[in-house]
């Protein structure tokens, strides 16, 4: 299984019950699929194995993870999760990227 694989697997298990909401579904966005709301997309994983997450560019800061970076520009409101933080800290941002969008998205 490579790294993308790998945390595609764990976003299943840990988005679980965020996809039990009706608002919410698979999108495409970036070359991936993730989870969307009401069409937006809050939480993909990267060619390289991270979660990837929508979330103000205040709490990424708070939360010390790195912008996105995109053909060489960091995303300000993109984050990406190391594989490596865990199970549980990718279901805590993924929830955490999930209201937000919920909020923001009419």
């Amino acid at each position: 299984m490579d790294d993308r694989e790998r945390g595609l697997e764990r976003l299943d298990a840990v988005t679980d019950e965020l996809r039990g909401h009706p608002d919410v579904a698979v999108g495409r966005m970036f070359g991936s699929e993730g989870y969307s709301v009401r069409g937006k997309l809050f939480a993909f994983v990267s060619t390289d194995g991270r979660l990837v997450v929508k979330l103000p560019e205040a709490r990424i800061e708070e939360l010390r993870l790195d912008n996105m970076v995109m053909r060489g520009r960091p995303m300000r409101e993109w984050a990406v999760v190391p594989y490596a933080d865990g199970a549980e800290r990718w279901a805590t941002i993924a929830v955490e990227a999930h209201a937000y969008l919920d909020e923001i998205t009419p």
